[in-house]
């Protein structure tokens, strides 16, 4: 009996310190966590509520603001690597549009020359020169000449017509992108604002809690989060849960969990600090295969696979708007950025809703 208490007690504190846990911790056969005590006496007076169910109740509601900030916070990365993609395409353009002029100008000025050549000619034409000149040997060696000179005069002219097309296009195209780029950057902004908010409700909610109620709270985050990866376990979802990795997914995973202990931060790549694609995005362009930066276009673009499948360094994708993303380490666990006020860790990579698993190297 007494040892069945001290192994619950151990997998208890071994999830309240995931952060501190090795990439090969266990989560095929968890032990449950020790049950939550009921509140004492005076408890519910002191916070404020009345009790677990309330608790429940403010932990439902700051899980459910952190999702909608993850949600802002995806569509936020989005708008950002869009604006690069298009920031740098303007460049690219103006590079372009200032090569154009500058050929438009030479063009112009070989014309120009040809131009002043034949007014120096009294304006005749190389042919009637050539037939005024009384020498039969000139006329016949100058017809190559002529002829050589007219398709040079052609070919100036369709070049400097071409060229300014070009720039029409160039300077269109450049018009274009900065429009886009002004909306994305717009998005950016009501995405930032939507995040902010979402945050500031969230801690708002936990700063009215007392600290023994903030660490009941997280209790119940732990006791959640293990109910959700037993029933994910005890269904069979995995075929074989420790499946060996490749070269490229060891290297990924090894990245992603050097990284645990740094906190979250939306919006961040690292190398202090991460959101949930961040960090996962990093870690496969560590491993030498560029992946998509949001959680959104990585469900999107990379290979799905089925979840009974999945080895390490496989990206678990979350919900069903895609907003969240760990990568698979073995042993039914993952590596991920949480949210605000949270850690790197480790968890169980059931104690999520999955939409779905996705492979960078497949």
């Amino acid at each position: 009996m007494n040892r069945r208490h001290s192994a619950a007690a151990a997998i208890t504190l071994v999830y309240a310190l995931a952060v501190l846990a090795a990439p090969v911790q266990a989560f095929a056969t968890p032990a449950p966590p020790a049950p939550e005590q009921p509140p004492r006496s005076g408890d519910a007076e002191d916070s404020g509520t009345s009790g677990k169910k309330s608790l429940e109740e403010v932990r439902a509601k700051i899980d459910a603001l952190y999702r909608k900030a993850g949600a802002a916070t995806d569509a936020y990365n989005l708008a950002e690597e869009r604006s690069k993609k298009q920031s740098g395409e303007i460049v690219k353009l103006a590079q372009a549009i200032v090569e154009g002029q500058a050929k438009i100008a030479e063009l112009k000025s070989r014309a120009g020359a040809q131009a002043r050549e034949q007014y120096r000619n009294a304006g005749l034409p190389p042919g009637a020169q050539l037939m005024l000149s009384g020498d039969p040997q000139l006329f016949l060696d100058g017809i190559s000449r002529a002829h050589q000179g007219q398709q040079a005069a052609k070919g100036v002219l369709g070049e400097l017509n071409r060229t300014q097309e070009d720039l029409e296009t160039y300077t269109q195209d450049a018009s274009t992108n900065w429009t886009k780029l002004e909306a994305n950057r717009v998005k950016q902004a009501k995405a930032k604002k939507k995040i902010n908010e979402q945050i500031a409700a969230a801690k708002k909610l936990e700063s009215q809690l007392e600290k023994k109620e903030r660490a009941r709270l997280l209790q119940l985050e732990q006791q959640a989060e293990y109910k959700s990866q037993t029933a994910w376990l005890s269904s069979g979802a995995l075929k074989e849960i420790n499946r060996g990795a490749s070269a490229s997914g060891k290297k990924a995973v090894a990245f992603a969990t050097s990284q645990i202990g740094k906190p979250y931060k939306w919006g961040a790549v690292g190398p202090a600090s991460y959101d949930c694609s961040g960090l996962t995005s990093q870690a496969w362009a560590a491993a030498g295969h560029p992946i998509p930066r949001t959680s959104q276009e990585q469900w999107r673009q990379l290979p799905h696979i089925a979840v009974k499948d999945m080895r390490p360094g496989d990206l678990v994708i979350y919900f069903g708007d895609a907003t969240h993303v760990g990568m698979y380490i073995g042993d039914g666990a993952i590596v991920h950025a949480p949210r605000p006020g949270r850690d790197v860790t480790i968890t169980g990579a059931g104690s999520m809703e999955i939409l779905g698993v996705v492979r960078p190297d497949k």
